[in-house]
């Protein structure tokens, strides 16, 4: 049996390294179903580290991160199939949104701001944003920006808020926490990339 590095081409993300691909099409669709479940379930995993913010409905969790990370390693399409049902099942009755919840809520626009950022974060991950340090800080910049960009505006209609008073709760709580996630991204994206043993620039 051949222990030959993967040969990684142009546009792969570090899920496309994962074995079946260039197998049957049976087999590659079987890995891209368990990524999807898989990624879904490690964000409903992560979603139970929480820890409430006194005075807003938003915890902290670890499920932003998550979400960014499934993203990033699985790729656009299937990183927002595992968010998408990653969401879905939580509003459907799933208990694994943060903190144990699920169902329609007031911060129920981040997970749908997952899937948005799972969209970017992945395709700007087979343009080779998660292979250095500072390109991966940059693709987790935008991706929580994304994140933000829809739970925002949903908490303060949630609320019946305004933008700057629902900023306020659910926004400026989180930099200093966003910032310690992006600097873990950092330094796990690029360095699964060099246990690979191959970069594409």
């Amino acid at each position: 049996m051949s222990l030959a590095a993967p040969i990684v081409r142009p546009g792969a993300v570090l899920a496309d390294l994962l074995p079946a691909a260039g197998t049957t099409r049976g087999r590659a669709l079987v890995r891209d179903a368990a990524l999807v479940l898989g990624g879904a379930a490690f964000t409903g995993l992560a979603a139970q580290l929480s820890v409430p913010v006194p005075g807003s409905p938003v915890p902290v969790t670890g499920q932003t991160l998550a979400a960014l990370l499934v993203g990033t390693a699985l790729g656009a399409r299937r990183g927002v199939a595992s968010l998408a049902l990653y969401l879905v099942a939580g509003i459907a009755g799933v208990p694994w949104l943060a903190g144990g919840a699920s169902g329609m809520s007031a911060s129920i626009g981040y997970a749908v701001g997952f899937v948005v950022a799972g969209a970017l974060v992945g395709e700007l991950a087979r343009r080779g944003a998660d292979r250095s340090p500072l390109r991966t800080a940059a693709a987790m910049v935008l991706g929580n920006l994304a994140i933000y960009a829809v739970g925002v505006p949903w908490l303060a209609v949630a609320l019946h808020v305004s933008l700057a008073q629902a900023a306020s709760l659910g926004l400026y709580p989180f930099l200093i926490g966003d910032a310690i996630k992006i600097a873990f991204a950092m330094g796990l994206l690029p360095a699964a990339w060099k246990l690979v043993g191959r970069r594409v620039s």
